[in-house]
């Protein structure tokens, strides 16, 4: 990922945390020769060895699990808060831009076991059905239900690399700084407020 030295972020705890909190990934490989992606959800874990990785599951019926054999390199692609910046809201003239923070993670991908697979789908329950009324178990769940889970194959990636940007204005002056926070706060976009609020945490 191309990423100016001013928008790179090197701090493995926000690191950590931005995946945490933007789990719903992209992870791209390669099966036969064409680059294929699936959008699913990928959990920063820890493993049996103390070792971080990422793990998920995938149809068994998707075509890209096919390529994990013949070539175990993937790519994992995190996407969080993002908007346009206009140049008008600038005291200067230049050109409008894009704010955004990513991460893409690099790594080694492998098929687990079905008990290793049920395993991450109760973490994966567990993490999202926080706060639900009714909230469901993977271990409440009938046999019947539980058939369905042998239609996935779980997966772990061993990380080898992870590049993370944070693109934030950071080239800008205070005074303009600011003025870009105020004006992604008017638009009443979510995602330019959730751009802003990451702004203001950055310099405050």
């Amino acid at each position: 990922m191309y990423t100016p030295e001013i928008y790179k972020n090197e701090d493995p705890e926000s690191i950590r945390t931005f995946l945490k909190e933007n789990s719903f990934g992209i992870l791209i490989n390669q099966t036969h020769g064409k680059l294929c992606a699936t959008h699913i959800p990928i959990e920063l874990e820890t493993n049996a060895d103390g070792k971080e990785v990422l793990q998920g599951h995938i149809s068994k019926l998707n075509p890209q699990a096919e390529g994990f054999a013949e070539n175990d390199q993937v790519l994992a692609v995190f996407s969080g808060p993002h908007s346009y910046i206009s140049s008008s809201w600038y005291d200067h003239e230049n050109v409008p831009t894009w704010n955004y923070i990513a991460v893409h993670v690099y790594g080694r991908i492998k098929i687990t076991d079905e008990t290793a697979t049920i395993e991450s789908l109760r973490k994966l329950v567990n993490k999202y059905e926080t706060g639900s009324e009714n909230p469901v178990r993977v271990e409440d769940l009938s046999a019947k239900t539980m058939r369905e889970a042998r239609g996935v194959f779980g997966f772990e990636i061993e990380i080898d690399e992870i590049q993370a940007t944070k693109k934030l204005s950071q080239n800008r002056d205070d005074h303009n700084y600011k003025n870009i926070i105020s004006e992604l706060e008017k638009t009443e976009n979510p995602q330019a407020i959730a751009v802003a609020k990451e702004m203001s945490k950055c310099r405050k």
